[in-house]
């Protein structure tokens, strides 16, 4: 089977040294494979996405050498795909509609902690209490005529019972048994788009055929979800290489905050395309990135 892989940035800010490391990792094992390497914008979040940033991502990486394969892809422009998507799950009794607010949330987090039982804990924190998983259909409906906003959930212990034990497999890590539970029921459809972050870049790889899916050690957690959702909607599962994370010279991960380590202000300040590349290996060892 080719190799396939993929860098796929949000374009809510420039592109900088943790990122522009993900992309060359992506690119580096399909080039030495005789793969592709194809680039997607992850522009679901309609709200904090900017098609400037995009632009500037697109010309940062091709600055820098790393070319793709094919035309980028941006989510976007497919929303009818996963709502398709969503559609199916629907069907099968496998998400809901939650109505809660974030402040409504906090409040029934608060209680149950403060109960016998307290709140579960996913890797960020609280895990949603499940306060609208069992609402009846006729008092979703009534809800939902009445205009109330709502997100779409998957819920996750059906889920779990639709598809048994699985796992996937880490190139570091090697076979990691999922933990369907992990993430509770997170959120597969926001309130102004009919998808998440969980389910666009899940059917993505699927469509696009990707079978090397490079990316932070950050987001192993997801990949327990994303492989559920594999397994519910009967697609093959990819190999994956959680790398590890740049870090400053206090030993905080990069971001796109963090301006002197943004690709275009290297640019600007007169640094080459092999300049960047020598700091990303710095970031990789105690001390840091020293821009």
């Amino acid at each position: 089977m080719p190799v396939v892989t993929r860098f796929a940035p949000s374009p809510t800010g420039l592109l900088h040294l943790g990122s522009a490391y993900s992309a060359l990792i992506a690119r580096d094992r399909a080039r030495e494979a005789g793969g592709r390497f194809l680039v997607r914008i992850e522009d679901t979040d309609v709200r904090r996405c900017r098609r400037e940033y995009e632009t500037a991502i697109l010309q940062d990486l091709k600055w820098l050498g790393l070319d793709w394969d094919g035309e980028v892809r941006r989510q976007s422009d497919h929303f009818s795909d996963y709502s398709h998507v969503l559609d199916r799950l629907g069907r099968r009794g496998l998400v809901y509609p939650c109505f809660c607010s974030r402040a409504e949330i906090a409040r029934e987090i608060a209680a149950s902690t403060s109960a016998p039982h307290a709140a579960l804990h996913g890797p960020d924190g609280p895990l949603y209490p499940g306060t609208c998983r069992d609402l009846t259909p006729a008092e979703r409906k009534r809800r939902i005529a009445a205009g109330r906003e709502f997100c779409m959930r998957l819920d996750s212990a059906r889920a779990a019972a639709t598809v048994g034990p699985y796992d996937f497999v880490d190139e570091g890590r090697g076979r990691i048994v999922g933990q369907p539970l992990l993430m509770g029921d997170f959120v597969i459809a926001r309130k102004d788009t009919p998808t998440s972050y969980h389910l666009a870049v899940t059917v993505d790889d699927h469509l696009q055929g990707i079978t090397l899916v490079t990316r932070g050690e950050d987001i192993l957690p997801s990949t327990h979800a994303h492989v559920l959702l594999q397994r519910l909607l009967g697609y093959a599962t990819p190999l994956y290489a959680h790398h590890g994370l740049l870090t400053d010279r206090t030993g905080r991960r990069l971001a796109k905050r963090d301006r002197v380590t943004g690709i275009r202000s290297l640019r600007e300040s007169g640094k080459t395309p092999a300049d960047v590349f020598k700091l990303i290996r710095a970031g990789l060892e105690p001390g840091g990135p020293k821009a």
